[in-house]
């Protein structure tokens, strides 16, 4: 059995970054699983530019992106498998793996970050009515078909949802000669970015119809149409609505699902908010000496923010391996970060003072659209801070920062909590 002090499941952007901020804070011992043939995750068939603003202060397009931590990584030589699949990871961090090269091989690790993304959710789990016919995509396999493969999956195409891929794909099949006829969405708000409808919806004159569904698809072979319907406030669609949409292709954009079977199956405490595992400041799970980032956290909008999570995972499991920082059990005490009234949820969900870094970034969704409304922070009872927010979308992530210096100033602190108010 081999031993690493660290073993990172996944080579894509928040698996990249972990690794390389883990050799920068001195473990020289990494070793990158990647189930993948190359590294860069799904930024490789991410053509479209908007990457890179933040860490790299320059536009760049998603495999431009990657690149430039493929070749850190490589500068640094760090090690790294591909084509291998993770099967099993242990509480004891041992983990399983297999590939061509080596067979079944396993791995003990000093530390483990989990960086295995995230999947799109399938038409199964939409219950649409209709035949299965050939034509229907999830965006991202489309996406793949025709950055990569070079195929069109098709020229008169709907898509349901507007989350960003699905939005990224209407200007993309445009772009490929295709007519995007309509995107709808289930909800009464978009759940994409503000700027992916304006470029991608609005400039190519494509209608978003919100509070929208699939009804029905028509064709047996090959869709030839849907039927799209106005749903009310429960979701249900609302007869002498429905409008026929003749097509060749459907595109579905309805959710991304954190890769957590891993995560599961090694005993981590999970958040049904997010279907990523709870963790601390350190961005630890409830397993000790096992870290998450990324999109296997919580579902991210921007890869810049995977990339600073990522980074301080990498940071801190490098912490944990050197012994710098003192188990989970022994801490010191733990504070419940909860999501009140407006807030889905938060990442971290616990902090501990005595452990955090000078400041922490907390991350969080609000569940529906809210115009000139405030997030306020409370410490138990009290109201700490409280910025006001023009618009506030769940496509959109907040994010506060708390100062250790705030919370040891508060000894009995028990819980913080995050929620949205009126002015």
């Amino acid at each position: 059995m081999r031993e690493y002090d660290i073993v990172i499941i996944g080579g894509g952007p928040a698996g990249l970054a972990a690794a390389v901020s883990a050799r920068e804070n001195g473990i020289e011992s990494i070793l990158i699983l990647e189930r993948d043939d190359r590294l860069g995750g799904i930024l490789n068939q991410c053509i479209h530019n908007g990457f890179g603003l933040h860490t790299f202060q320059e536009e760049l397009t998603g495999p431009e992106y990657a690149d430039r931590y493929i070749r850190q990584a490589k500068q640094l030589e760090i090690e790294y498998k591909l084509n291998t699949m993770v099967m099993d990871i242990r509480p004891d961090r041992t983990v399983t793996a297999m590939n061509k090269t080596d067979g079944v091989f396993t791995i003990r690790a000093g530390a483990v970050i989990l960086a295995m993304g995230c999947r799109e959710r399938a038409r199964g789990a939409l219950n649409i009515p209709g035949y299965r016919p050939a034509g229907i995509f999830s965006a991202g396999t489309a996406q793949r078909l025709v950055n990569i493969e070079g195929y069109m999956p098709g020229r008169e195409v709907v898509i349901l949802g507007s989350g960003d891929i699905g939005l990224i794909m209407a200007r993309r099949m445009t772009l490929e000669g295709a007519h995007v006829k309509a995107v709808a969405e289930l909800m009464p708000y978009s759940g994409g970015l503000k700027r992916n409808i304006v470029q991608c919806l609005d400039d190519y004159g494509i209608p978003l119809k919100l509070s929208h569904t699939v009804v029905d698809i028509k064709g047996r072979e090959r869709v030839e149409g849907v039927t799209l319907a106005e749903v009310d406030q429960n979701s249900k669609p609302i007869p002498g609505t429905e409008e026929d949409y003749p097509c060749d292709t459907l595109l579905l954009s309805v959710g991304l699902i954190p890769e957590n079977e891993l995560s599961r199956g090694m005993g981590a405490v999970m958040d049904p908010a997010t279907s990523g595992p709870k963790v601390n400041e350190s961005l630890e799970t409830s397993i000790d000496g096992v870290f998450a980032c990324g999109n296997v956290l919580h579902v991210h909008d921007l890869v810049d923010h995977v990339s600073k999570e990522a980074a301080a995972a990498g940071r801190n499991a490098a912490a944990y391996v050197k012994g710098s920082r003192t188990v989970k059990n022994g801490g010191g005490k733990a504070i419940l970060l909860t999501a009140a009234s407006g807030v889905r949820y938060t990442v971290p969900s616990t902090v501990r003072p005595e452990q955090m870094e000078d400041s922490l970034t907390v991350r969080f969704r609000v569940d529906n659209v809210y115009r000139g409304r405030c997030i306020s922070v409370y410490f138990d009872q009290e109201r700490v801070s409280r910025r006001k927010r023009p618009v506030m979308a769940p496509g959109e992530m907040e994010e506060i920062v708390l100062t250790k210096e705030q919370i040891l100033g508060c000894p009995e602190l028990e819980t913080i909590r995050i929620t949205v108010e009126d002015e």
